[in-house]
């Protein structure tokens, strides 16, 4: 995928606030510290389009960025960050589920984990919730330059039972520092675009 252009186009709080126009959306959803942002920017190859912050719990809206006027991707407010007070937890996840159930523009939704630990107990559900759905339940495992690639397996084991995935080859180690496995990524994004225009079409 050739990036002309990238840019954020919105910031919602509601879903008065999302951007009104038909264009696909592909949404990252993860916990607080994942690396969310992170991939975003070298998803686009820019540094900083979406914010990153050394402290989790930064992301509190749903951020709609636009790529090459084609689609966009959406950042979702990271979850299970302990220090935010339960009244601020329970907003966004009411932001989240909003966004999740009345999006017509939605056409994936991406979890996002960190390979070296198990998906925590959120994760779980988000990934339940994402197949409830009627998505593909892709994961992209980040930080995968933190262990030897001779553990990716193992890590993805671990990943995989925890979350109860059926298809192994939908998690995807990624790393944005040494951008590992951005190709296939991408190649995974453009199926999902290519695959939804056709169907529109019909």
């Amino acid at each position: 995928m050739k990036i002309i252009s990238s840019e954020l186009q919105a910031i919602a709080g509601n879903k008065s606030q999302y951007p009104a126009d038909d264009l696909f959306e592909i949404a990252f959803a993860g916990k607080s510290n994942v690396g969310k942002s992170s991939l975003i920017n070298t998803l686009v190859n820019r540094n900083n389009l979406a914010r990153t912050s050394g402290k989790p719990g930064k992301t509190q809206t749903i951020n709609f960025y636009n790529i090459n006027g084609d689609f966009r991707f959406v950042d979702l407010p990271g979850y299970g960050y302990a220090k935010v007070s339960k009244i601020q937890r329970e907003k966004w996840a009411q932001m989240i589920e909003e966004y999740l159930k009345f999006r017509q523009n939605l056409v994936e939704i991406m979890l996002v984990v960190d390979i070296r630990h198990e998906p925590g107990d959120h994760d779980a559900l988000m990934y339940q919730w994402i197949k409830s759905y009627g998505f593909n339940g892709i994961v992209i495992a980040t930080k995968a330059d933190k262990v030897s690639k001779g553990q990716w397996e193992k890590q993805k084991t671990i990943i995989q039972r925890k979350l109860q995935i059926e298809n192994r080859s939908f998690i995807i180690p990624f790393s944005a520092e040494k951008r590992m496995n951005l190709d296939k990524v991408w190649d995974v994004i453009e199926e999902i675009i290519t695959v939804n225009k056709e169907q529109q079409s019909h």
